[in-house]
């Protein structure tokens, strides 16, 4: 999970920065000098034109004593970094302290990079450093908690995050990934009530919804979790991740129609949750309206498979049976937990003959017995055949 744009806070960092240095003049008649070539960089940069700065920065003199050294490999540094060239853009910041870059913008740029290369104890190192901009700038403090946590200092990430909440009223980051550490170390109760706070002070997308609605849900906060989630479909009716969520809620309290009622809504928009309905709906014995949104499945081996199991429930028997060619058709007789429902299906309707190549496919030990149990019943037919009518 992403929280801090890099590329935003560097731009704005980088305009900090070169608002301070001298624009550039180029007097024709002189040869250009070193200085020249830093003073283009510097437009280039303010431009956006990054690839352009490189350039000139490749024609200072370096050994030129006039040459300022720090300002160079700043420049350098920004120039690599808007690039997201990070591991260059490190070495040339680096370069620029060890010649004398006293300027505290220098580690904040640092801390962005090491961040970005995943250095997250080297961010920790320099982010003291940054000095009255750490006061200043919410995006410091965000990813200091970030590499708390990558770095599994728990303490130090939670502590972090309070303090960014106090000083950053307004910034909501701080609470939302609150809630997600929370949820992560399991404390669910703390997860869903501080996820209510966010939820009701910031503007919440359907994915923090989501993280806190599944958080009450594992806590057993059934009820919490439900206004949340039905306040999230009203608010995002197209989320299938909503839509599921909330159907999983009730499933969980054992609201199989609630459920299925909802996957069926969300499937008017993903015919994909058909079948994820119909499934709902035939285990709430509902098997006619299960049957009806089944015949709506695009997926012909989803389809197929579940409309046996319905008209086995709907001791429908012959027409179960009648589905032999086209199970063959799609592949499904490879499947032992389709070829014993259809032998069930033939042994029902008095077609013993066909069951036995089928009961011949099953290796798995349950259904393996269970065809055993088959043959026998079948014997029994044979030498009383009035009992099987």
């Amino acid at each position: 999970m992403k929280f801090v744009t890099i590329k935003h806070a560097v731009m704005i960092l980088t305009a900090i920065m070169l608002a301070g240095m001298a624009q550039f003049s180029w007097a024709k008649e002189k040869k250009p000098e070193s200085t020249d070539f830093i003073e283009l960089a510097v437009l280039m940069l303010k431009d956006g034109h990054y690839d352009r700065a490189l350039m000139a920065l490749q024609s200072v003199d370096l050994d030129d004593e006039k040459t300022d050294l720090a300002r160079f490999y700043t420049l350098q540094g920004l120039a690599y970094m808007n690039l997201n060239e990070f591991d260059a853009a490190k070495d040339s910041l680096q370069s620029a302290i060890k010649h004398g870059q006293q300027d505290p913008l220098i580690y904040v740029y640092l801390a962005q990079i090491y961040f970005s290369l995943k250095n997250y104890q080297d961010v920790l190192r320099v982010i003291d450093k940054t000095g009255e901009h750490k006061e200043k700038n919410p995006s410091l403090l965000f990813i200091q908690a970030q590499s708390y946590w990558h770095l599994q200092k728990t303490n130090g990430a939670i502590n972090t995050l309070n303090e960014g909440h106090r000083r950053f009223p307004g910034d909501f980051r701080f609470l939302k990934l609150k809630v997600f550490y929370f949820v992560q170390l399991e404390l669910y109760q703390e997860a869903a009530k501080l996820g209510q706070e966010y939820l009701a002070l910031s503007k919440a997308k359907a994915e923090d919804y989501v993280a806190i609605g599944n958080a009450l849900r594992l806590s057993k906060e059934y009820q919490e979790a439900m206004k949340i989630m039905e306040i999230a479909r009203l608010q995002f009716p197209g989320n299938e991740v909503v839509a599921k969520l909330l159907a999983h809620i009730y499933l969980d309290q054992g609201k199989l129609n609630a459920a299925a009622h909802i996957l069926e809504q969300a499937a008017r928009l993903n015919h994909a949750l058909l079948s994820e309905a119909a499934e709902i709906y035939r285990r709430a014995g509902r098997l006619h309206k299960a049957l009806m949104l089944n015949s709506g499945i695009s997926d012909q081996k989803v389809k197929l498979k579940q409309r046996l199991s319905i008209l086995l429930a709907l001791k429908q028997f012959e027409q179960a049976a009648s589905m032999e060619s086209s199970l063959y058709r799609v592949g499904l007789l490879e499947d032992q937990n389709v070829r014993y429902p259809l032998a069930y299906a033939l042994f029902s309707t008095g077609r013993f003959q066909q069951v036995g190549k089928h009961l011949d496919s099953l290796k798995e030990p349950e259904l393996f017995k269970k065809g055993i149990e088959l043959r026998r019943l079948i014997e029994a037919c044979k030498d009383e055949p009035w009992e099987c009518a």
